[in-house]
């Protein structure tokens, strides 16, 4: 058996020689995620693209050819995709140079960086003159373009959040917007050795540390956290957090000493939240009546 890493934790490979026939979790994950069995079958699901394919009607007219989006696929070898290929790259960047190649992959490809898709599409673009990319993902949603106006580079806070093994031994309320979906931390782009999600919710929960989440799901955190739930209606999450700002502000909660001292902006906010800037009080009620959840039940948590 030999040891492999894939997006969804450490496994070890299980081979007859010529085929992989079953996988193991690595022995040191103390909480492997069932995903890792789908890796043998679907190695050679039939599903599986086995070899290069082009469009039937690409294939015998070339460019511009009709059937796009309902066309069959014909299998060729690799030595012909990779002249078709050539050849297109070589029409493309001579007739209508790079703003008209868009390197935009999206795959994850295998783990690790070196295995990654996109990566390695976009050094080779840029190999031949450049192309044009994409900005932000879907994956990452509005944190890379809203982050930064509220806390930091979304990318320069990734290393320093605070350390599940914190939050175990001192945190006293953990509020999860969207959850702690276990399938979230189950992959990871590099791979994942050791999954303990459940660890540490555990150790928190044990000490006494309250867990609230606010998901649609009432699954997205753990059952071992005890959560209290909280379903406010899809797309409404940011009145949920205006009203809870709102009765900081209006009960003189707020940290005033750490707002001046680390902090721009914060009195446009409170104008907002007090309702000076457009007539509306951004309290529980106003929350309640979009959200769906009750006021008294967001001016508790707050």
């Amino acid at each position: 058996m030999v040891t492999h890493m894939t997006h969804w934790g450490a496994f070890d490979a299980v081979s007859d020689g010529e085929r992989l026939t079953a996988v193991r979790p690595w022995p040191g994950d103390p909480e492997p995620t069932p995903l890792i069995g789908n890796v043998a079958s679907a190695h050679h699901h039939p599903t599986r693209i086995d070899r290069p394919y082009v469009r039937k009607s690409w294939l015998e007219h070339g460019p511009g050819a009709s059937g796009r989006g309902g066309d069959a696929y014909v299998p060729v070898s690799w030595d012909r995709a990779l002249d078709l290929l050539s050849g297109e790259l070589r029409r493309v960047y001579t007739e209508f140079g790079p703003e008209a190649v868009y390197g935009g992959s999206y795959g994850w490809a295998s783990a690790g960086r070196f295995h990654h898709a996109q990566s390695q599409l976009h050094r080779f673009l840029n190999c031949l003159g450049g192309y044009v990319r994409h900005v932000n993902s879907y994956s990452l949603g509005t944190s890379t373009v809203l982050l930064p106006y509220v806390v930091g580079d979304l990318f320069a806070l990734l290393g320093r959040f605070t350390a599940k093994s914190v939050i175990a031994d001192h945190t006293e309320l953990v509020v999860a917007f969207g959850g702690i979906s276990p399938k979230n931390a189950a992959v990871n782009p590099g791979g994942v050795s050791r999954h303990h999600n459940r660890d540490w919710i555990e150790r928190a929960r044990r000490r006494g540390c309250r867990f609230v989440t606010v998901a649609p799901l009432r699954d997205d955190t753990a059952d071992i956290a005890e959560a209290e739930w909280i379903s406010p209606r899809p797309g409404t999450d940011a009145a949920l957090m205006l009203a809870l700002a709102q009765v900081l502000d209006a009960d003189g909660l707020t940290d005033t000493a750490f707002l001046n001292s680390h902090t721009v902006g914060y009195e446009q906010f409170a104008r907002y939240l007090r309702g000076t800037a457009d007539g509306v009080v951004k309290d529980p009620a106003w929350a309640a009546a979009i959200t769906g959840v009750p006021a008294e039940r967001i001016r508790t948590l707050a």
